[in-house]
């Protein structure tokens, strides 16, 4: 299986391509969804996390609210790293399990692990390769505001927040433009993945 991670900044279109690259054939794990099962009730990651930030950070049925919570970590920097220290380990352990899962299934195929902070950790280390997801800075800050409802001087803050997008791409094999668009960040992802079904026919004969 050739094993590729998907990073970038937020609101730079991570969750089509990944989509994309779901349509396209391959296996893929949603960064969200794989944060949302690591803090649910009853996780161990959940109890950590309520414990760390107080039970205000919940909503009414008891979830953890992430409105409410990513307004606390983005305002401070100590407490957003304090967020990604204990759930971490969790989210590794749930993309290596799944990685794990589609090789006995689908040995010959390719797996996507989308995470927004696989360069930061070092963890994009353990893949075949990677591929950064950007978008022009002003159509990134554009879409955060819409998507979230936040103020220009909220969504600056949560993108300052991040590693830059600058550097994100210096670290990548591949690299996806999604600032024309549906029709232009498609055409982008379907290039990529050619070439990643070209990098996995080339590990085979390696093999």
């Amino acid at each position: 299986m050739l094993k590729v991670g998907l990073t970038g900044s937020i609101a730079v279109g991570k969750s089509f391509v990944l989509s994309t690259l779901a349509e396209l054939g391959a296996h893929v794990l949603d960064a969200d969804a794989t944060a949302r099962a690591c803090a649910a009730p009853g996780t161990p990651g959940y109890s950590a996390v309520v414990e760390a930030f107080g039970k205000e950070i919940l909503a009414a049925d008891g979830s953890i609210d992430r409105a409410k919570l990513g307004t606390i970590v983005f305002a401070d920097e100590a407490k957003r790293l304090q967020l990604n220290s204990i759930l971490h380990p969790y989210i590794i352990a749930t993309q290596d399990e799944q990685l794990g899962e589609w090789e006995k299934e689908d040995p010959e195929g390719i797996g996507v692990i989308d995470a927004a902070l696989m360069i930061e950790s070092g963890t994009y280390r353990r893949f075949d390769c990677l591929v950064v997801v950007h978008c022009r800075p002003e159509v990134q800050l554009e879409r955060l505001m819409a998507r979230d409802g936040l103020s220009r001087e909220d969504a600056e803050r949560r993108i300052a927040a991040q590693m830059s997008q600058e550097e994100k791409k210096k670290h990548a094999d591949y690299l996806i433009d999604t600032s024309d668009g549906i029709e232009g960040a498609r055409k982008y992802t379907e290039a990529v993945f050619q070439q990643l079904e070209a990098e996995l026919h080339d590990k085979r004969k390696r093999l």
